[in-house]
Order: C-alpha cells, then structure tokens, then sequence
C-alpha cells in the first residue's frame, strides 16, 4: 500500500478499521482476553458497535482495539491510521499543532494522540547490539533549549544529555541520562552492547576503561579534527543519526520536556531502524507495536510530574 491520502483507510472507519484488523489478525481475529482463536464470532445485530467480536470459551467482547493504545478512544479510527502514517512517514518528526490541524482535532488530543504513538513504537529488545565481527559507535550529545532564546526573567533552558549507540549498518539505541560520567556510560554500554561487539568511539576519557571490556576499542581524536582515520576509525554513523535528531527536536518540536525525552527518542530510533523500508511499510510494523501497551491521559501526566 502507498501512501497516498485519497485512500478510504484515512477518511472512512469502515475502511480503517478493516485495514486495522488485517495488520493485527493476519490469521483471524483472536480474543485478547483468553487468546482464543477458532471459537470467536462477529456480532452483527444492528445494537452491536462496529467491527464487535464475541468469545465463545470466556465470554468475552472485544473488537481489535482491546488490549492496545487504541483502546476505550473516542477518537475516530481513520484519524488514528492517518496519525500512524503521519508520524511514521515525516524523517524529522511532525508537530502537535500540525497534526491537530490535519486530523481536525484540538491541540491537547492531537498531543496525547501522538504520545500514544510514540508507546507503539517504542521497542523494548534485550537482544545485545552488535556482536561478531560488528562495529558499534557510541557517543553523546545534548539537546534542549538555547540560552539566548530564553525570554527575559525565565530560567535558562538546561540541555539534556543523550547517549546513542548504533550498530553499522544495523539498529540504534538511544537513552536519556541523568548526566554523562564513566559510571553512567558504563551500565549502558554492558547491558545494550554484546561484548563480542568492536567499540568505537571518540577520546572522551570516561570510554576508555569500559572499551576494554570489548573484543576491541577504537577512538578518534576530534579536539585536533581527527574524524577519520583509515576509512574504519570514526563516528560518523552516530553523528549523521544525532544530525536528523536535533533538526527534528530544534526545528520541527522546538521544545522537548524532559520528562518526556525519553519518548521523542524511541520515535527518532524507530523511524532509524526501518529507514529501509517503505513509509507504509515503517508505519505497519509501528501499528503492530499497540498490543499490550497502554497510556491513559492521567498516566502521562503523572510522569511528567515524576
């Protein structure tokens, strides 16, 4: 399916919904509740809501929004399959306001929308980046407000460290630290990286120890411009991910709370690694990621009140 605004997936809940239960119930619909498979029904009478299914073994009703992101909203559902598409098909991230003004919604539900999104593309692997013979690239940056933007009489916006570590050719995987210190580093690095995995990274001194836990640690020197070294040495392929990441932060959401970094960095990190592929494609992958998942309106608030 291209990703063409015309089609009915994007203006018709019937349609969107269809388009919905063929992503998530490639083989029939399945109760959510028991996880049964072959004893479910639709229910057809004209007092049952649309797309309604019914459980024969536990009894249970459900449609294909129980047990996901998406469930107990209120939102249309064609509004939801045009916000997966938007978010996933926009490289450097698409504002709340632009999106409240596409979908025709309010500002505070097209934000609560895309936060709960960004829940369905956040990927939670335990399986080790990296490994034999692959090379790893670790670095920081800091994002956030510019002092000299800062009104007259407000604080000074602080900037927030991240740590990003992409496998070549491969994943990345970025986190939000508190602050950047060898310790910090250190549990990142061990528990996301496969210690068969080649380290490389720029001088920064709090590298230096941990990279010898690594089947090998390279390093380039950029306080004397030293950015390649023999076409195999450098982090270039960090730099180019923090590059699309501070455009979209500073261009396209300007303001970032810290609170909610974290999931501004599972959308960036996700859109990284399936940048292979088709928008339609990232954004079917992002639609199989609402199961189990779910963000009320009092839960986001409550974590940026942590």
């Amino acid at each position: 399916m291209s990703f063409d605004l015309t089609n009915p997936i994007f203006t018709k809940e019937t349609a969107a919904r269809k388009h919905l239960e063929s992503i998530m119930w490639p083989d029939g619909p399945y109760c959510p509740h028991c996880g049964e498979t072959d004893n479910v029904h639709k229910l057809k009478g004209k007092s049952h809501r649309a797309g309604l299914h019914q459980c024969n073994s536990c009894r249970g009703a459900f449609t294909v929004t129980v047990g996901t992101v998406l469930e107990r909203s209120r939102i249309p559902l064609h509004k939801w399959v045009l916000a997966f598409h938007l978010i996933n098909a926009s490289k450097k991230g698409i504002s709340a306001h632009q999106m409240h003004r596409m979908l025709g919604v309010t500002y505070k539900t097209a934000w609560f929308m895309m936060h709960r999104v960004r829940e369905a593309m956040r990927e939670n692997s335990t399986d080790g980046l990296g490994g034999q013979n692959k090379v790893i690239e670790a670095d920081e940056t800091y994002v956030g407000g510019k002092a000299k933007n800062a009104k007259r009489g407000a604080p000074i916006p602080t900037k927030e460290p991240v740590v990003s570590l992409v496998e070549r050719d491969g994943k990345v995987r970025s986190f939000h630290l508190p602050n950047v210190n060898r310790n910090n580093l250190r549990t990142v690095l061990v528990t996301q990286i496969d210690r068969k995995s080649y380290l490389m990274t720029d001088d920064a001194g709090y590298y230096k120890r941990t990279g010898k836990e690594f089947s090998g640690h390279g390093t380039v020197n950029h306080s004397i411009d030293e950015y390649v070294r023999g076409g195999f040495w450098h982090t270039n392929t960090v730099e180019g991910y923090f590059s699309i990441l501070k455009r979209g932060i500073t261009g396209t959401y300007q303001h970032v709370s810290q609170q909610h970094l974290k999931r501004y960095l599972g959308e960036f990190d996700f859109r990284y690694n399936y940048r292979k592929v088709t928008d339609a494609e990232r954004t079917v992958v992002a639609f199989k990621g609402i199961s189990g998942k779910r963000l009320t309106y009092r839960r986001i608030n409550e974590t940026a009140h942590a």
